[in-house]
């Protein structure tokens, strides 16, 4: 007997139920000539079939320390290696080649000396912070250290701060060169290590300012940190990107790890920001100054109205780490770690809900891993240890779904590169068996490669030419995938179908340059998630940062951004059922791994339509993507509701496929909406676009 019911909803979703006629309106602005009524796509909205509500998590962003992901835009330090973790050079360093993407990650700005380096030294036997702290031996000529690439705004005012001491009292120069123009500030250092504060106002907008720390005289100097940020700070963070973030709606955000928590302590990252030990990251091999720590995240979090996702260290971590931070984070005042986040001026618990233990733990390539048997038991450590601490904490664990596992996340094996359902390899089958209770949700990602596809024989991927549509509809058709696995394990696990676990994608992305072209896979990846929220809870881009484009004195909305507040704002709550006369192909390709028992997209193909209700039930929403270089043609009928007259339709607009928005000019990629007759359903759709629709309820 043919198995359908794992495709039940699905199927309604996409189905090709009986169609009504629609009434032509006339092209949107820009829009392509109408086609023929003959050749039009027909689809149907059935308001009648409601399903789960949205959650807004949906629209969430992973935010990771990878190198200086979040150092370099989120962040508002402008000194690189603010506590001399590399010392001092004699000379700049050549910047490595962007096209190795971890390297020019990694790369920062380096301090070199000013006058010989014999008169530099490092004390590595009284340090102020980390294992060294650089001084100068002085003379009648300036001796000392200088950082050059400063980027400054002109008329912007910078606050700094400088730990020094020297041998005896001794008079340092601090000075901001910008090309012709000169500034200096005079602080004053003595035997015991101070924090002295500065300030400068830019005179240039520039990229390539200079700043020295210099002395003359007798004896010597050393310096412990130095820090230097724009005054409009927020809490040590851009003004400019928390604005931007705040503007995205941002409802989640997992973090700060990705790969990176598996090698990272906590406890590096609380307490006086001048004295967090910088560490090398051993996962990123970057430099982590320890500044934008636990308490700084959590309060951007507040910043921008955005709930936390915690991601724990279960990789090199241990059962009593994740207790600890748990009551530093929500503990009260009274207890030990709750004392220790109130000495560091936070009274108040964070409440922090949501807890992802461990980090795609089923990895080789994960610092720690362990075989999927031993790790359910390390989990159900952590799960104890932290729920004792604070009871009411919601857990997600990695999930490592067989297709997931399959398509490289894995372990590979020759002549074995399919993983099967209840496998060894099958890592969410075992937190399902084995660790039962002891989590809420299970953490699944997705990267699928770009022009590329899974071979189930060689387990190898292989190059493939692709449409705009094939392209685009990648993301959405590995969420099909995952969704197919969740079907068989509850064919396993039948407490599934109850609906208490739950699924957060929490990483996923597709095609990492910014471009009008993602947006397409944005919005059909947007679309495969409504067909799945009996289960699917959140989703986290990677990255958040993802929504800007960033310069380290400018930042815009990104095409991406535009298209996740697109979606955010003006689509519906409420889930609907939608049928049409143009079914999606059968699957070129065997299902498995990056491909699901059915194609993704609905009975419109190519188009591809979905549908919702507002929270009030006033307003259906209809999103459309042509996702093709044609134009096409739609009609919507819209079975038991009746419409107002007047509607607005929302519309991502951008000059082509390649079109992104860049700081400091006017962006290419932008939302515009108009007016349009709610009363007539034909819709002519030029190449290449998303619009989402809305009808008033009469």
């Amino acid at each position: 007997m043919k198995d359908t019911a794992s495709l039940t909803r699905r199927n309604i979703l996409l189905g090709t139920a009986g169609l009504a006629g629609g009434l032509g309106i006339p092209a949107l602005a820009g829009a392509a000539t109408a086609a023929p009524a003959s050749a039009a796509l027909k689809g149907v909205i059935h308001t009648g079939q409601k399903f789960p509500a949205i959650n807004p998590f949906i629209y969430g962003g992973f935010l990771e320390h990878g190198a200086n992901i979040i150092n370099h835009t989120m962040w508002a330090e402008v000194f690189h290696d603010r506590k001399f973790y590399y010392g001092i050079q004699e000379k700049e360093e050549a910047k490595p080649d962007p096209s190795n993407f971890r390297a020019a990650m990694a790369y920062i700005h380096k301090w070199t000396a000013i006058g010989p380096m014999s008169d530099i030294f490092l004390d590595k036997s009284a340090p102020y912070v980390g294992e060294q702290s650089p001084g100068a031996k002085l003379s009648s000529m300036p001796r000392g250290f200088a950082q050059s690439h400063i980027a400054l705004v002109a008329g912007k005012a910078y606050t700094g701060r400088i730990v020094v001491s020297a041998e005896q009292d001794t008079e340092i120069s601090l000075t901001l060169i910008e090309e012709m123009n000169r500034q200096t500030v005079k602080v004053k250092a003595s035997k015991e290590w101070r924090t002295l504060p500065f300030q400068f106002t830019a005179a240039s907008n520039t990229a390539e300012a200079r700043f020295e720390i210099t002395a003359t005289g007798t004896g010597s100097f050393r310096v412990g940190a130095v820090s230097m940020m724009p005054a409009d700070n927020i809490k040590g963070f851009r003004a400019d990107t928390i604005a931007l973030m705040k503007e995205m709606d941002c409802k989640t955000l997992r973090m700060p790890g990705g790969n990176f928590i598996s090698a990272y302590d906590w406890k590096d990252t609380i307490g006086d920001p001048d004295k967090r030990p910088p560490i090398f990251d051993p996962v990123w091999k970057a430099l982590q100054p320890n500044d934008a720590g636990l308490d700084e995240l959590l309060q951007m979090c507040e910043l921008i109205n955005c709930e936390p996702n915690w991601c724990v260290n279960t990789g090199y971590g241990e059962p009593r780490s994740g207790a600890e931070i748990v009551e530093y984070v929500n503990g009260a005042a009274t207890t030990f770690w709750g004392a220790k986040r109130a000495a560091n001026g936070r009274a108040q618990p964070y409440k922090v809900k949501y807890w992802n233990i461990g980090n795609e733990m089923y990895g080789h390539w994960q610092f720690g891993h362990m075989s999927r048997d031993q790790y359910v038991i390390k989990h159900n450590l952590f799960a104890d240890a932290m729920r004792k601490v604070d009871p009411s904490i919601y857990i997600i664990v990695p999930g490592g779904f067989v297709d997931e596992m399959t398509t490289g996340q894995g372990i590979f094996i020759a002549g074995q590169p399919q993983v099967q359902v209840g496998s060894e390899r099958d890592w969410a089958y075992g937190m399902l068996k084995h660790s039962k209770g002891k989590f809420d949700a299970l953490a699944t990602h997705a990267y699928p490669p770009e022009n590329k596809r899974f071979d189930l024989k060689t387990g190898k991927l292989f190059d493939v030419t692709q449409t705009l549509t094939e392209w685009a509809r990648q993301p959405a058709q590995r969420i099909a995938t995952m969704a197919d696995a969740w079907e068989e394990y509850k064919k396993h696990f039948p407490e599934l179908n109850e609906g208490k676990v739950k699924v957060f994608f929490d990483e996923w992305a597709f095609s990492f340059r910014d471009s009008y072209k993602g947006t397409l896979a944005v919005a059909l990846a947007f679309h495969e998630f409504y067909k799945h929220t009996d289960f699917i809870e959140m989703a986290g881009y990677t990255m958040a940062t993802a929504w800007m484009n960033v310069t380290p004195t400018q930042s815009s909305i990104s095409a991406k951004g535009r298209v996740f507040q697109l979606y955010n704002k003006y689509f519906g709550s409420i889930p609907l059922g939608v049928s049409g006369n143009s079914p999606q192909p059968a699957p070129q390709y065997p299902a498995g791994g990056d491909q699901p028992k059915v194609n993704t997209g609905s009975a419109t193909y190519p188009v591809d339509v979905m549908a919702a209700l507002t929270k009030d039930g006033k307003t259906l929403t209809v999103a459309v993507v042509n996702p093709t270089e044609s134009a096409q043609s739609l009609e919507l009928s819209l079975e038991g509701f009746q419409s107002g007259s007047q509607g607005r339709v929302w519309s991502l607009v951008g000059k082509d496929l390649n079109a992104t928005n860049t700081p400091g000019k006017q962006p290419d990629v932008l939302i515009q909406n108009a007016a349009f007759d709610a009363r007539t359903r034909r819709f002519q759709l030029a190449p290449a676009t998303i619009q989402i629709y809305h009808f008033p309820r009469a």
